[in-house]
C-alpha cells in the first residue's frame, strides 16, 4: 500500500512515516517511479516504533533496539526487556523529580497564603 494509506492505518502522518525511514527505523520497498510501498510487516513495524514512542522512547532508543520491532523474531525480543527496564526507572526518577517540585510548591503555596491571611 502506498504511504498515505499507510499513514492513515497507523494514524500518524507521511512524515512521521518518512522520518522513521531517515532515521534507519524502517526500510520500505520503492517503486520503478519511486513511490514507496508498505507491506503488512512493515506497518506492524511502523506501529510497533509508534507505540515505542507513544511511551516515551526516542528514535535513536528505538534504534538501539531494533531487533525487537522485526517479526523475524521467534519469540520475545529479550533485549527489549532491559530497554523497557531501564526507561521505566527514568521515567521513576523523573516521577520522584517532579513530586519533590510539587511538594516544594505546595509548602511556598502554604506560607503565602497563611502570610497573607495574617
Amino acid at each position: 500500500m502506498q504511504a498515505k494509506e499507510a499513514a492513515d492505518r497507523l494514524g500518524i502522518t507521511q512524515r512521521i512515516l518518512r522520518h522513521y525511514e531517515k532515521v534507519g527505523l524502517l526500510d520500505v520497498r520503492r517503486t520503478d517511479n519511486g513511490y514507496r510501498i508498505y507491506s503488512e510487516a512493515d506497518l506492524r513495524r511502523a506501529g510497533r516504533i509508534r507505540d515505542f514512542i507513544a511511551t516515551g522512547f526516542s528514535t535513536r532508543e528505538i534504534l538501539a533496539m531494533s531487533a525487537c520491532l522485526s517479526d523475524d523474531a521467534d519469540g520475545p525480543c529479550e533485549g527489549g526487556i532491559a530497554q523497557l527496564t531501564e526507561k521505566l526507572a527514568h521515567i521513576d526518577r523523573l516521577r520522584d523529580e517532579l513530586d519533590t517540585r510539587r511538594d516544594a510548591i505546595l509548602d511556598r503555596l502554604a506560607k503565602l497564603k497563611a502570610e497573607l491571611s495574617n
